[in-house]
């Protein structure tokens, strides 16, 4: 090491450097500038502006109301479904028929996907009936679904564990085969064997693909839910979940076929806009929930 003295270069450095607590690093921003950042506030001022061209369109072209209600007639249709109770009731009518059957096919998408990952004769089970049915649409086992249970219920929740079990069974099969050697090792090394490897090893690890099946059997069971409520109504007997001799116990399909009938046709469109409702809060809050505590929380993506 050099014993020379350290020479001084005042030109080049700067003896007092200012605290930092005393630098103003933020960056000003007006509150307009801001709240168009927000996504919701993006998505709000969209919707706003179709709703005024939808209006706009009707007025300007003098379009019947029977044919395409304005966006303002429509939102006073919602608004006096919603306030008279005849919508909440037709929308808890649905919810708890599709919560009931989407347990019901939950539950057996993970007694067959349990049987598959034990036992390679139910796996060759599992692909070879997903693959043949689950390209078959739900709706198009309507007609023998009311044959075997009649015009009710059962119906219904067998057409909709239809639209569930195959896609959460084949995501859930294919997250599981995309799981890493290694993983599966770690799982055998501390002797998880059984259902316990499947629930601490295995769904975890999968489980941003068994979410993405979970949303999409969400999605089908709620379009075939739909569809099979335009076909039984309020013509379903016996004060089910979907509905009873009275009209009023109908669920979303059938307030949306009966405003139909009654030529509302304002209330179709507010049928319509309490499905969109409903599908966009599911999605938005029920999952994106879910995403944030558990594939965010556990590092698997980015937010």
């Amino acid at each position: 090491m050099s014993d020379r003295p350290q020479m001084s270069r005042p030109d080049r450095e700067i003896t007092e450097l200012p605290s930092i607590g005393s630098l103003d690093i933020s960056i000003r921003r007006s509150f307009l500038v801001t709240l168009w950042e927000m996504d919701n506030t993006r998505k709000l001022t969209l919707l706003l502006l179709l709703g005024l061209f939808w209006e706009a369109v009707v007025v300007l072209f003098s379009v019947p109301d029977i044919i395409i209600p304005s966006a303002s007639e429509t939102l006073a249709a919602f608004v006096d479904g919603v306030v008279s109770g005849i919508i909440p009731r037709a929308v808890w009518n649905s919810i708890q028929t599709l919560l009931l059957g989407y347990a019901i096919g939950l539950m057996i998408s993970a007694v067959l996907v349990g049987f598959a990952v034990a036992y390679r004769f139910s796996s060759d089970f599992l692909t070879t009936m997903a693959a043949m049915l689950n390209p078959l649409p739900a709706i198009a086992l309507l007609p023998l679904a009311m044959i075997w249970f009649g015009l009710g219920d059962g119906a219904i929740i067998f057409t909709l564990l239809h639209s569930i079990v195959w896609p959460v069974s084949l995501y859930t099969m294919t997250g599981f085969r995309g799981i890493s050697p290694t993983v599966r090792m770690m799982g055998r090394n501390y002797g998880l064997k059984g259902p316990r490897y499947i629930a601490l090893i295995l769904v975890p690890a999968a489980f941003p693909t068994i979410l993405s099946g979970l949303r999409i059997g969400w999605a089908f069971s709620w379009r075939t839910l739909m569809a099979a409520e335009l076909v039984f109504g309020g013509q379903v007997s016996g004060g089910g979940f979907s509905g009873s001799a009275t009209t009023d116990a109908g669920g979303l399909g059938w307030f949306i076929f009966r405003s139909q009938m009654e030529s509302q046709t304002a209330g179709v469109f507010a049928g319509l806009l309490a499905i969109i409702f409903i599908g966009v809060l599911v999605e938005n809050v029920l999952f994106r929930g879910v995403e944030k505590a558990t594939i965010e929380r556990w590092g698997m993506t980015r937010a």
